[in-house]
Order: structure tokens, then C-alpha cells, then sequence
């Protein structure tokens, strides 16, 4: 078994969808990535989380963001404008996760400055490779950040 990497990932997953949430933990608890996954439900909640307000105020800032597109309260293309206007946010990476295959949604999430925009893969096994990929993703920004 390989030894898991001795950094802390924290993750935060925008998502409502009770299944996806769960197929999320389970593949980054499959990972080799020492990762701590947080879950908001909504836009407004998201917001709330990353300005560290009420409940979230000693919560921590993601090294990631995971974030659905299709959210209750405010749109996940409404939370990626928020982000990447906020000059404390706009460096946390976005990965857009979506059932979306609409390329309008892509062409506004990249205009939005999102950092990758995927499906969200239907068999359990492609979820895993997903997050696999989203593993690699991470360990490439580290290796540029520490340059």
C-alpha cells in the first residue's frame, strides 16, 4: 500500500447531489491524496464558506475547489464569478464538475476563469478516474507553486 502525502488537500465540494457527494468521498478516500473534503449544498452556503462568515468563520481555506454547476440559490457559474472577482479567492483552483454537456456552459465557465471544466462521469469506475485525474491535477500545481 502506498504511503499516503504527508500535506493535507483540503477540498471543497460545491455540490447538493446526495450521490455525488458520496461517490466524491469515496474516491478521494481511494486516493493517494492525504485529503480533508468539505461540502457545502448551495451557492449562498459556498460564499458563506470561503468568506470564512457565521458558522464557517474558523473554517480553512481550500487548497481546490470542486464546484456543480447546477446549484440551489446561486447558480455555480454565479459562486466561479464570485471567486475569481475576489482578490482572496481568485488563486483557489476551480474545477467545474457537471452533467452539463451544453458548450455554452463551458464557454462561459472558461470566461469566468474557471481552471478545468468536466463531466460528471455516470459509471462508478470512471468517477474514480476522474478523481485520479484531479490527483495529478493537484500534484502539477504544487510542483509550479514550489518552483
Amino acid at each position: 500500500m502506498e504511503e499516503k502525502n504527508k500535506s493535507l488537500f483540503k477540498i471543497l465540494l460545491i455540490e447538493d447531489n446526495p450521490a455525488d457527494i458520496r461517490l466524491t468521498e469515496e474516491a478521494f478516500n481511494e486516493s493517494k491524496i492525504n485529503s480533508e473534503l468539505y461540502n457545502v449544498k448551495d451557492g449562498v452556503e459556498a460564499i458563506t464558506f470561503l468568506k470564512k462568515e457565521g458558522k464557517y468563520s474558523k473554517t480553512c481555506r481550500p487548497d481546490l475547489i470542486l464546484l456543480d454547476l447546477n446549484l440551489p440559490k446561486k447558480s455555480g457559474l454565479e459562486v466561479l464569478k464570485d471567486i475569481k472577482q475576489d482578490e482572496d479567492l481568485r488563486r483557489i483552483p476551480v474545477v467545474v464538475l457537471t452533467i452539463s454537456s451544453n458548450e455554452e456552459d463551458l464557454i462561459k465557465a472558461y470566461n469566468l476563469h474557471a481552471n478545468a471544466f468536466v463531466n460528471k462521469p455516470l459509471e462508478i469506475k470512471d468517477f474514480y478516474k476522474m478523481i485520479k485525474a484531479i490527483e495529478d491535477f493537484w500534484f502539477k500545481i504544487v510542483k509550479l507553486a514550489n518552483r
